[in-house]
């Protein structure tokens, strides 16, 4: 019988399991998947992963699918609609970054020809492969998250520190923090 090293912060509820399993680290290129990422990242802020991941369907019902030409269309009543949303968190600031940030992502999409680009631009393109033996190496933010914080926030993006660009980075693939024992490691 096979045993499946995961990294550790994984194991604390299926949910959690399957995100590692199957999509953390993983290289996005598709630019409403890079937006879904965006969005729950700037969602994230304050809060847990898992908080997020708990309602990611309630995102994905109230978010129109992560559309962002919907999205940045999104008027003061569909603002308030989604404040009394149950299903997702309710912070304003949030909400009302989320419709801007879909704004700005369009005219980054318009500028560089895709989301994609620009953003696979911080990393030349290909992942940033760390070689991680314990969750404690993992950084909270670096260089090129640093980079990404400032050009985004110049661009008018809101919820975009260097932390949450990191923790977007590893969601979105541009870095590999799997531990070397972990199975994804290789894989992603």
């Amino acid at each position: 019988m096979t045993t499946i090293t995961r990294c550790t912060w994984s194991t604390n509820h299926p949910l959690m399991i399957r995100y590692h399993d199957e999509e953390w680290g993983v290289p996005v290129h598709d630019d409403r998947k890079l937006f879904e990422y965006t969005l729950l990242d700037a969602m994230q802020a304050g809060l847990s992963w898992r908080t997020i991941l708990l309602r990611r369907e309630g995102f994905r019902r109230a978010f129109d699918n992560f559309e962002p030409a919907l999205i940045a269309g999104y008027r003061e009543e569909d603002v308030q609609r989604l404040l009394g949303d149950p299903g997702i968190i309710r912070n304003r600031l949030k909400v009302r970054a989320a419709v801007s940030n879909a704004q700005h992502f369009l005219e980054v999409q318009r500028e560089f020809g895709s989301f994609d680009a620009y953003i696979w631009g911080f990393v030349g393109g290909a992942t940033i492969r760390h070689d991680l033996t314990t969750l404690s190496g993992i950084p909270a933010r670096n260089e090129e998250s640093d980079a990404m914080s400032k050009d985004l926030s110049r661009r008018g993006f809101k919820f975009v520190g260097s932390v949450i660009c990191y923790a977007f980075m590893q969601a979105a693939g541009l870095v590999n923090d799997h531990t070397v024992d972990c199975f994804r490691y290789a894989e992603v």
